[in-house]
């Protein structure tokens, strides 16, 4: 059985546009074992993705070299005998670890010189265009594009089990799910969360990481932000009726277990990082000033947000076909 290691990004949602390269090369080698490397804050999405087999989990400090701990891993990643990595993250200590672990074939985009790490090297021919095809360019040759459409994302979720979640933290019957947060920065988060949530009929869960617990206090309905592990956040957007968020890891999952949603986007671009879902609906005004992918918004005015009218939203939440709007 051939055996890859891919190395995954270090954000939940490049991790999931990352899918569709895991199920591209699964459609070319059915038997394929493909195995994760990945920290442990991405771990719970990619144990349910159904074309990974193990998730090797690291804990390495964001930003750190721990070169000897690498090392190690390295080393103990030889076993394995894998035939081949994917090396996703750009940096180059993200490449150690296979290099360390002598598998023979070692692919990833240049990054940061990566030369001698990786053995077989890609270049990025247009940083603006989608996160899902970079990632997907490397099932093929260097230089061959990805055959489109690719596969949507797609997460297990156990419907009884997420249920269960959702009794558990008191959500018996019908609820919608807000993502006011976004831990990139201000410019990709929506001012308009608080008016929205007092004009939806059905009750309001907020959802998102413990660093966007203040973010989401004062907007209206229940503040799960924090309170909730990565695995329970995923199980009570399952069962949500919908979604609406900023674009930041939370969309990809909504997009990722199926449930409709509205997905903002402000300084960056629904080109870039879209919800890799049917049931998405964009909203992205376009401004000639955007994107520009800052973290917060460098003329001040925030525009790109601001303009976003809670109608238009209310508006897109009707398109899904959902009765919980205004």
């Amino acid at each position: 059985m051939p055996r890859i290691l891919v190395v995954a990004p270090n954000w939940i949602g490049d991790a999931l546009m990352a899918q569709p390269l895991l199920a591209r090369l699964r459609e070319k080698l059915p038997d394929l074992r493909i195995d994760v490397l990945a920290p442990a804050w991405v771990a719970p999405v990619l144990r349910r993705m159904p074309e990974v087999g193990e998730v090797i989990e690291t804990a390495f400090r964001h930003g750190a070299l721990e070169l000897r701990a690498r090392w190690r891993l390295g080393r103990g990643l030889r076993a394995r005998h894998y035939d081949q990595a994917l090396v996703l993250p750009n940096s180059w200590k993200s490449a150690l670890p296979p290099f360390f672990a002598d598998i023979p074939l070692r692919s990833g985009y240049v990054g940061e010189s990566r030369f001698g790490l990786l053995n077989l090297v890609y270049r990025s021919k247009d940083p603006g265009a989608s996160m899902a095809l970079h990632y997907a360019q490397l099932s093929e040759k260097p230089g061959k594009a990805p055959r489109e459409p690719l596969p949507q994302t797609g997460l297990n979720v156990d419907a009884a089990i997420a249920e269960a979640t959702a009794q558990r933290f008191g959500l018996a019957g019908r609820y919608a799910v807000l993502c006011p947060g976004a831990e990139y920065g201000p410019a990709k988060r929506w001012p308009g969360f608080a008016e929205l949530a007092g004009r939806l009929r059905l009750p309001v869960v907020l959802l998102g990481s413990v660093k966007d617990r203040a973010t989401c206090a004062g907007i209206g309905g229940r503040n799960l932000a924090g309170e909730t592990t990565l695995e329970e956040a995923i199980e009570l957007i399952a069962c949500a009726d919908f979604v609406v968020s900023n674009d930041s890891g939370l969309m990809h999952v909504a997009a990722a277990v199926g449930t409709p949603q509205v997905a903002l986007f402000g300084s960056s671009s629904p080109v870039h990082t879209p919800p890799l879902s049917e049931r998405a609906r964009v909203v992205w005004l376009g401004l000639d000033c955007s994107p520009c992918y800052a973290r917060e918004c460098p003329l001040g005015h925030l525009r790109c947000l601001r303009e976003i009218p809670v109608e238009r939203v209310l508006e897109e939440i009707g398109r899904l076909g959902n009765s919980g709007a205004e």
